[in-house]
């Protein structure tokens, strides 16, 4: 029986290809996934520009008409494009990514009719358990259709008539596509409008051979930073490896922080929507509950992680939720994450006004923040304790554990701790008034945790 433990993740299938993936396993990977989704009209996928994307995404489709279910396939694709796919055409999808891993990975996200998503406990352990106990394929039914099916003009449409840029003043933008996706849906995205795009590494290559395709990490953004500036640009963009991510800087190249997007989306959402809720996990900054309640929304607060935002999405029927992380979700991307969505609604601001973007973004930005602090410690569960320990004696502070440990100080800043899922590491994330006050108290919880 195979051990598969090391491929499949909480929300996503993943792993080495040729030691950990290959067409063996992906085929039966597909016709486990089939098997599943038998009446649900088909299935749609798409690929990323890694080299290994589509002999994998063929695999797949292989194992799924084998069992009968007819295949769309997609082509090329950014994540939140097959999204779009799944959601547009009613059918469950399959994207053939790693996002920003290195080069000799690959993977596949699931997700159900609509774009739901399909994680542990939506599917993926039962998916893993037939393949793991070799389930042989159905016999003796009619073999499923392969279709394919250019969805790109019907992706940039659908976004472009959520959000109109055609009245914005005229900006000059870099976009760093990080060699990945974002190089193949940008050009089509803002061909036509009033955007004069400065395209950095938009040649689509799987080796990613200029830095790694994840702007989370601030060395991936130093060269989008210096064309901004370089160019004179009002903003910047920075893609992720599937592009479903998006980060911002402003006309001086400095970065614009999640949340600061975070609240300025919410606030655009809540003008076509007033009242709705608007989703944040508790990392964001805590400006976002603020200026979402300022708008007459209600804030809801959720873990971090995209399966609990849906599924507060979907239970609150929230018009948008974004996340530290960079990933921003619409109810009207059926509940889906999209960076390209979330990008048009800052371009839009910036269009419809005259200040650059540092001060039309500086009103959602009210506190200091460290960012993510990682640490690596042996007992995780021991250093959560003491430093829980530590704090819950003092005057004025408060608890909670939704998600690892958030604490509130007295002063007005919080900081959350949280053991990462697979590997020996704490993730610190602080919030106060100024820099100070932060580094103040990152040293006194770093002391802690790593004594």
């Amino acid at each position: 029986m195979r051990d598969l433990s090391g491929v499949f993740k909480a929300y996503d299938i993943r792993g080495v290809v040729g030691e950990q993936l290959d067409a063996d396993l992906v085929r039966d990977i597909g016709a486990a996934f089939a098997r599943q989704v038998t009446d649900a009209g088909g299935i749609v996928i798409g690929h990323d520009m890694r080299a290994s994307s589509p002999g994998l995404a063929s695999a797949f489709a292989e194992g799924a008409t084998r069992e009968g279910v007819d295949v769309v396939m997609i082509g090329l694709a950014s994540t939140d494009m097959l999204y779009f796919a799944s959601g547009h055409l009613n059918l469950p999808g399959a994207m053939f990514t790693a996002s920003h891993n290195p080069a000799k990975y690959n993977g596949i996200k699931l997700c159900r009719a609509g774009a739901a998503p399909v994680g542990q406990d939506t599917g993926l352990t039962e998916i893993q358990r037939e393949v793991e106990a070799e389930t042989p394929p159905t016999e003796g039914g009619t073999a499923g259709r392969l279709e394919t099916r250019d969805m790109l003009t019907e992706y940039v449409a659908y976004l472009r008539g959520l959000v109109d840029l055609s009245a914005s003043r005229p900006l000059k933008v870099v976009v760093d596509a990080g060699n990945g996706m974002g190089g193949h849906t940008v050009p089509a995205m803002f061909d036509g409008l009033p955007i004069d795009v400065v395209p950095m590494y938009f040649e689509l290559d799987g080796s990613f051979p200029n830095h790694e395709a994840n702007p989370l990490d601030p060395k991936n953004i130093v060269d989008l930073q210096a064309k901004v500036r370089e160019v004179d640009a009002d903003a910047g963009l920075a893609f992720d490896g599937d592009a479903d991510r998006c980060f911002v800087v402003d006309e001086r190249g400095e970065p614009v922080p999640p949340s600061a997007v975070t609240a300025l989306v919410a606030v655009r959402e809540l003008k076509k929507d007033p009242g709705g809720a608007v989703i944040h996990n508790l990392i964001t900054s805590k400006a976002v509950p603020e200026i979402v309640a300022e708008h007459g929304g209600k804030p809801v607060r959720t873990r971090v992680g995209h399966s609990f935002i849906k599924a507060e999405m979907a239970k609150t029927d929230a018009i948008f939720g974004g996340e530290h992380s960079a990933h921003y979700y619409f109810r009207d991307f059926w509940r889906a994450d999209t960076g390209m969505l979330a990008a048009l609604h800052v371009l839009a601001a910036l269009g419809e006004q005259e200040r650059p973007l540092s001060e039309l973004t500086a009103e959602y930005s009210r506190y200091a923040a460290s960012g993510e602090i990682n640490s690596t410690v042996d007992d995780q569960a021991g250093r959560m304790a003491a430093v829980k320990e530590t704090f819950a004696s003092r005057d004025g502070v408060t608890i909670d554990e939704l998600d690892g440990l958030t604490v509130e100080l007295p002063s007005g800043g919080w900081f959350n701790i949280r053991p990462s899922n697979t590997e020996p590491l704490l993730r610190l994330n602080i919030e106060a008034v100024d820099e100070a006050a932060v580094a103040a108290i990152r040293d006194e919880v770093l002391a802690i945790v790593r004594a």
